[in-house]
């Protein structure tokens, strides 16, 4: 059984993330969405707890998508699966820069770890968790960036988050 793992923050996720969710699940046996804890970003909006429910309940239409957390490095965490592929979906050639630079890290770590990298969708080259949380702390439209079901939720959280990271 091959098994993907799509890692990253998801603080929140996006439907830029739910498309590269959605295609890998077409590719591979089991997708495994992992909720990461990135040391390099400060004040996430969302807990990992409340991204892990977040990221279950807007993956829960697709069957062979289960959604995990972890606080250990990628590479790391990859070993508990059988011949894994990190899939990492890229919106711009910036984006490939640092993740062929974390590849380079993961298989220095975990040779046997493999890569997959996809495209965004045209209409999500733009779209991220941080422009989210900025238009959300603004009180911006969220329809078409993240999963209707979690529109109202990361507003209310982003009315609190905005009055402490300023």
């Amino acid at each position: 059984m091959r098994t993907a793992i799509c890692p990253g923050s998801f603080d929140p996720i996006t439907l830029g993330h739910l498309n590269i969710i959605r295609r890998a699940s077409k590719i591979f046996d089991q997708v495994v969405v992992c909720i990461m804890k990135n040391s390099s970003k400060t004040a996430p909006m969302f807990t990992i707890e409340e991204r892990t429910d977040m990221v279950r309940r807007a993956c829960v239409r697709y069957e062979n998508v289960r959604v995990e957390s972890s606080d250990i490095l990628l590479a790391e965490y990859a070993r508990r699966f059988e011949n894994p592929v990190i899939v990492k979906g890229l919106r711009a050639a910036s984006d490939f820069e640092y993740e062929f630079q974390m590849d380079l890290i993961n298989k220095n770590i975990n040779p046997s770890l493999e890569t997959m990298f996809l495209t965004a969708s045209g209409k999500y080259t733009f779209l991220s968790s941080s422009v989210v949380r900025e238009m959300a702390k603004y009180g911006a439209d969220l329809t078409g960036l993240v999963p209707s079901e979690l529109i109202s939720e990361i507003e209310q959280k982003a009315k609190q988050w905005g009055k402490n990271n300023g």
